[in-house]
């Protein structure tokens, strides 16, 4: 089967905002085991529109529209895509009523309009907004329609359109991910060169701030079989590349060592410079960690550091704040004054000014203080002063991760 997403919409044409639909899409399918033949974006243009729904699907088996759902003019995706198959629209009651229960006030009679819907059509309920998908087939074709927003049309094609796409391609389609950190996308490809040649179970890379995931997708007759297919790969992947490793399926690298910190009843402080508090805000993202997590500092000027964390005086003048010396004594520092079994800090540079030759904009020191041991991990990082701080908390739960030598094991989920 092969496939071609369109996104609709004027806002995507003249790039006022990102495309990000067409990227879940195109994963998606891939995971499915669906080839993807082309992606393209077009205006707000009922003409342009039609011609681009009957190319796709003159070349493609499965073609899929996002965006232009909605009750106003410029929505134009159901009206256009009906005419393309010479189907009428049907006004449905019950998808009005859940419209009006939704918004929970008089409505306007332009909502009707996301009432209206094709003849045959399979309704796809959104279970986050109003504007329905819809599912058709026409002469082995299949067209299928979702709406714009990505807090919509993630859930609905997760939820209401991969089992329909399943049921249609007849045989069992399992995906796996394995998930690295520490580790570029480039490297990774070349440990994992041969097992991305196959076709079946395949391996496909993605990567985004760092964290790089390794999806193994199996198409055979049983979910039994495919399990079988994607083990050995699984293997092969742990075997060359173990200690970049940090988890398995829908995780992250915060998630993950917390758990662990959860299940040990591990308890946390965290002593922070140039990440303002990053590293205690993702510590607090986390349902269940007032277990564990005593207290944060955010200590910018050396008076705090030396106040609140106890940093002697003469490292902070011989060294500076940015030094492998003062990340380690801030660790120390916040594990004294808190009693906690771990102490992380984090102090460094992050942008985009007060970078200098020696020490220039994105060096980053991690301490990681665990039971008296402290361990320090220096970071060049690049990008943007957020990317750098968002790396910056990453490195730090994976140096927590190593100096715990917490096993891949238990994050197999």
């Amino acid at each position: 089967m092969t496939a071609e997403i369109i996104a609709v919409g004027t806002e995507l044409l003249l790039g006022d905002i990102l495309n990000t639909d067409a990227q879940f899409l195109a994963k998606e399918l891939a995971s499915l085991g669906i080839g993807l033949y082309a992606q393209s974006v077009v205006g707000d243009n009922a003409d342009r529109l039609k011609q681009a729904i009957k190319t796709a699907l003159f070349r493609a088996d499965l073609v899929i529209l996002s965006g232009g759902l909605g009750p106003t003019d410029d929505d134009i995706t159901r009206e256009t895509a009906a005419e393309v198959l010479g189907k009428s629209l049907i006004y449905h009651e019950e998808i009005y009523d859940a419209i009006v229960a939704r918004i929970r006030k008089k409505i306007s009679e332009s909502n009707k309009r996301q009432a209206m819907v094709p003849e045959g059509a399979i309704i796809l309920h959104n279970d986050n907004g109003t504007a329905p998908g819809l599912y058709m087939e026409e002469n082995g074709k299949t067209l299928i329609l979702l709406p714009g927003p990505p807090m919509e049309l993630e859930p609905m094609f997760r939820d209401k359109v991969v089992p329909l796409l399943k049921e249609k391609t007849g045989v069992v389609i399992l995906s796996e991910t394995v998930r690295l950190f520490g580790i570029g996308e480039s490297a990774v490809g070349e440990a994992v060169k041969d097992l991305m040649e196959s076709e079946n179970p395949t391996v496909a890379p993605y990567v985004k701030d760092g964290d790089v995931t390794l999806r193994i997708t199996a198409r055979a007759e049983t979910n039994d079989a495919a399990h079988a297919m994607i083990l050995p790969v699984k293997n092969h992947i742990l075997h060359r590349l173990y200690d970049y490793v940090y988890g398995f399926g829908d995780t992250t690298m915060v998630k993950k060592v917390l758990s662990y910190c959860l299940s040990q009843n591990l308890t946390l402080s965290t002593a922070e410079s140039c990440t303002a508090g990053m590293i205690a805000a993702a510590i607090g993202d986390m349902p269940g960690v007032s277990a564990i997590f005593n207290e944060g500092f955010v200590t910018y000027s050396n008076e705090a550091k030396e106040k609140n964390l106890g940093v002697p005086h003469e490292i902070l003048t011989s060294h500076g704040a940015v030094s492998r010396q003062t990340a380690r004594a801030m660790a120390e520092g916040v594990c004294r004054r808190t009693g906690s079994h771990i102490g992380i800090s984090a102090t460094g540079i992050a942008g985009p000014d007060g970078g200098t030759p020696e020490k220039p904009v994105g060096l980053v020191y991690i301490g990681v203080c665990i039971g008296g041991e402290t361990s320090v991990r220096k970071c060049l990082l690049h990008g943007s002063r957020n990317r750098v701080r968002r790396m910056t908390v990453l490195n730090a739960f994976d140096e927590v991760r190593k100096h715990l030598a917490i096993p891949n094991e238990y994050f197999n989920d």
